[in-house]
């Protein structure tokens, strides 16, 4: 991503995050927030999926350290492609271009009733993890 997409990322955060693929809303400060640590290019890779010219969603990936892992993990953060561009293999080109970026282990997170995700993830030999995910806001 660049400053110039600053716009149509704020969007699509807005699309995202009113759809069933998310379970809770977010402040919407939080994706102007997002988008800076982006372009400061070291916690935050934000990638504009692409149909051919046309920008058909967003995905972020997360570094952090996994000791389990033994190196580099990245979170597969989120995943967005607007409705008209799903089914075309942009998530399986996203996938793909993740495993080559270095990380000791790729993980992500997807609410339990998204099937198609899950089967796209499964395809590409994702399997779940025993653990609950707990948080807690400061």
């Amino acid at each position: 991503m660049t400053p110039a997409d600053r716009a149509l990322f704020y969007a699509m955060s807005e699309e995202f995050y009113a759809s069933p693929a998310v379970s809770h809303d977010i402040p919407s400060e939080n994706h102007a927030r997002a988008f800076d640590e982006i372009l400061r290019g070291e916690l935050l890779l934000g990638l504009m999926l692409l149909d051919g010219d046309t920008p058909a969603g967003f995905a972020l990936l997360a570094k952090s350290y996994s000791r389990e892992a033994g190196g580099i993990c990245l979170w597969v953060d989120e995943v967005y492609l607007r409705p008209a561009f799903r089914g075309k293999g942009l998530g399986k080109e996203l996938l793909s271009y993740a495993e080559t970026l270095g990380a000791k282990r790729l993980r992500l997170e997807v609410v339990p009733d998204n099937e198609r995700a899950i089967g796209l993830y499964r395809s590409f030999g994702y399997t779940p993890m025993q653990y609950w995910q707990m948080v807690k806001e400061l």
